[in-house]
């Protein structure tokens, strides 16, 4: 049973999981929503934005939509990561100082709003031209109606597809370490690493993808919740009904009904 005792000093050693525990809590995982979050807002915005574009009848605002969209969603996360964070640092230097940790949050935005936007797109393309139609025989206007009808059934409609995309930008995060971030910035992947490397074992990392499942486990059945909640055309199945209840208050009826005649 050599075999059971290696794989439990490497990847099950209780003592490092609790000596990294403190850290994964007040450091990996506050930054990771905190970069998680902050990527989520600012892509929901800018996705919007590009959805609005796409479904333009302007080629002045659709075209460099699709470029947009083709460019964050084509190009690998990390490459994308990389390239802003070290093209833009001494830019950013001048603004944020030192650290890359805002870099790093910008990148995850663009990406995340490549991908939301196209969401935003289907989800409102597929509401029907009728509602529209609607809303300018009631006299509003074009924009009017987008922002008051259109849109919110659009979001409603794909909360599922937000949500699973909140779940990849947790995931992406983990890729920001490449950045170099200060000791005080590190997510939940680059302290389980850390530590791994200073105790000599994977337990870290494992206690690292615990976390991780803390956070992207409850987001899946949520989604799941979401997906029955307001998807399309759904309809709670009613109980069956039988006919001889309808028989039996027209048998209670028909005395009276012949009473009256007579």
């Amino acid at each position: 049973m050599d075999w059971l005792s290696t794989i439990t000093r490497t990847f099950f050693d209780f003592g490092a999981m609790a000596e990294v525990f403190p850290q994964l809590i007040g450091v990996g995982l506050l930054n990771t929503l905190i970069i998680s979050i902050s990527a989520t807002i600012i892509g929901v915005a800018l996705g919007m934005v590009v959805a609005v574009m796409g479904i333009s009848s302007s080629a002045w605002l659709r075209v460099p939509a699709r470029v947009y969209t083709d460019l964050f969603r084509g190009l690998p996360a990390i490459l994308t990561i990389l390239l802003i964070g070290q093209g833009f640092a001494r830019l950013s230097q001048s603004i944020f100082g030192p650290s890359p940790y805002p870099l790093g949050i910008i990148a995850l935005s663009l990406i995340a709003s490549a991908y939301i936007g196209e969401i935003f797109r289907a989800g409102i393309q597929s509401v029907d031209k009728g509602q529209g139609e609607a809303c300018r025989a009631l006299g509003m206007s074009y924009a009017k109606s987008m922002r008051l009808v259109v849109v919110p059934q659009g979001i409603r409609r794909v909360l599922p597809a937000l949500v699973n995309q909140f779940i990849a930008i947790v995931k992406d995060s983990s890729l920001v370490y490449f950045l170099g971030l200060l000791v005080g910035e590190r997510e939940l992947f680059r302290v389980g690493q850390d530590a791994a490397v200073l105790s000599g074992n994977l337990s870290p990392l494992v206690m690292a993808g615990v976390f991780y499942l803390v956070i992207t486990v409850p987001l899946t059945h949520l989604v799941n919740y979401f997906d029955s909640r307001f998807r399309t055309g759904r309809r709670r199945p009613s109980a069956p009904s039988s006919g001889l209840k309808e028989v039996t208050e027209l048998d209670a009826v028909s005395p009276q009904i012949t009473g009256s005649n007579t």
